[in-house]
């Protein structure tokens, strides 16, 4: 319901924006724009044609246009930065938290790098540089190192003035964290906690010990599972000799899990999930071209295993007309094991511990279907052609392509993930494939053993 509601929303929006765009008139458009969250406005760029995106993008608030740039794709940001002078470029880069910027950088031209690096002070410019000697989608590139920090020899008291002396707080913070003279981390403190202790209790005496520090060359998957887990707020990261380099917090972890999301989504199409939906028609032709030859190679396979059967396909026609049926089922049944298995190594939840024991389960269930479906579909292939022994050829591959399914879903994942390809990419593909191909041969093969003696 709620993501309906937010798609309802969205549409909306689209819809009185292309009315304002429509209607020649710019002030309902400005209007209309700058009412909305810098992600609003990220998602409407994205869901607009180039010629209206830029009119739209150049109605945008100055103070939106770094956060807006970071909430697009990297297809779109690129069409937008082109359409920005430098000035504009720097002086929306300055606006945004280090975190933001480091993933922006990168697709900044050199000239406005340096820019954006000479702007900032010495303390900010060293964060931004350790933050990038990080890998990406990794702790240490995805965490904001704009932290607050007390030492644990000083009381409730000390640290509250600090706190108002300082007079505002980073964004989102839950917690401060406690480090030693070197500044290695001890631990932490909640606001709630720190607002309602003994102002002349030492801070020492109230740390949290419990949410240990994730290091900062952790993957965000991994992160992401941890907040999870644990339903955290905010995280502290920390380098290999245990030294506070700053936190992570849940707004950023939410982006990892939908953009996990989308990759799963479209990667099982071949599709990129920064993939402009406008992108230059020769552009999107040259990608979906690469997939679109690799199942042409695969449906030539499933083409050749027919052919093998010539003779029983002239001579019973029938099983021209079964054996669709036959490989359909194999595919679903296959992409729902698969669906299964990228999810749950996405989550971890998949070893070599467990690898045999889930295999084990699905084979079964392929069998307990098979079986089902096997007696519906050759009864009802006995009482259309009046073949006996057709309906059990029909039968016996339903329940072989059923287990074949089952395997491909398990072991196509673990092999690809152990090759170092994405089983949300290629796993598609080859499961057809597979399918397709034990589908056809068990069924023209038992078909030719049974009806050709």
């Amino acid at each position: 319901m709620a993501e309906t509601a937010l798609q309802d929303r969205t549409a909306k929006q689209l819809r009185l924006l292309e009315q304002a765009l429509d209607s020649g008139r710019l002030g309902p458009v400005k209007r209309l724009v700058n009412t909305l969250s810098p992600a609003e406005i990220g998602n409407l760029l994205e869901s607009l044609p180039p010629h209206k995106r830029q009119i739209v993008w150049g109605l945008v608030d100055p103070e939106d246009d770094g956060e807006v740039l970071v909430h697009v794709g990297d297809e779109v940001r690129e069409d937008l930065l082109k359409a920005m002078d430098p000035d504009e470029i720097v002086a929306a880069a300055e606006s945004l938290d280090i975190d933001d910027l480091a993933d922006l950088l990168e697709d900044l031209p050199d000239t406005v790098i340096d820019e954006v690096l000479k702007s900032m002070d010495r303390e900010n410019r060293e964060r931004l540089e350790q933050m990038l000697t990080y890998e990406e989608d990794t702790a240490g590139r995805l965490m904001n190192p704009d932290v607050v920090t007390v030492r644990a020899d000083v009381s409730v008291d000390v640290v509250l003035r600090y706190l108002r002396l300082r007079g505002e707080l980073p964004e989102a913070t839950d917690r401060l964290y406690i480090v030693s003279r070197r500044r290695q981390y001890l631990g932490g403190i909640s606001l709630a906690q720190l607002l309602t202790a003994d102002p002349a209790v030492a801070v020492n005496r109230l740390i949290d010990s419990e949410q240990p520090a994730i290091d900062a060359d952790t993957p965000v998957a991994e992160v992401a599972e941890r907040f999870a887990n644990h339903d955290w707020l905010s995280a502290p990261v920390v380098d290999e000799n245990n030294v506070l380099l700053g936190r992570i917090t849940i707004d950023d972890v939410v982006d990892i899990i939908r953009a996990q999301a989308e990759h799963q989504a479209l990667g099982a199409a071949g599709l990129d999930e920064d993939e402009d939906l406008f992108a230059p028609v020769p552009r999107t032709t040259r990608r979906r071209a690469v997939w679109l030859g690799i199942n042409l190679l695969t449906a030539f396979l499933a083409s050749w295993v027919i052919g093998n059967f010539e003779g029983v396909l002239q001579k019973v026609v029938a099983c021209a007309v079964l054996m669709p049926i036959v490989a359909s089922m194999g595919g679903v049944a296959g992409t729902q094991v698969l669906t299964l298995m990228v999810r749950a190594q996405a989550l971890g939840q998949v070893s070599p511990a467990n690898a045999l024991s889930l295999l084990r389960k699905e084979v079964l269930v392929a069998l307990a279907n098979g079986l089902v479906w096997a007696l519906a579909v050759g009864s009802v292939a006995l009482a259309i052609y009046r073949d006996a022994w057709l309906a059990l050829a029909f039968g016996a591959a339903m329940v072989i392509n059923l287990i074949a399914a089952a395997l491909s879903g398990v072991f196509l994942p673990l092999v690809l993930r152990r090759v170092g390809i994405d089983p949300a990419l290629a796993g598609g593909v080859i499961l057809t494939t597979v399918t397709d191909c034990c589908g056809f041969a068990s069924f023209l093969g038992l078909s030719t053993l049974l009806l050709m003696q």
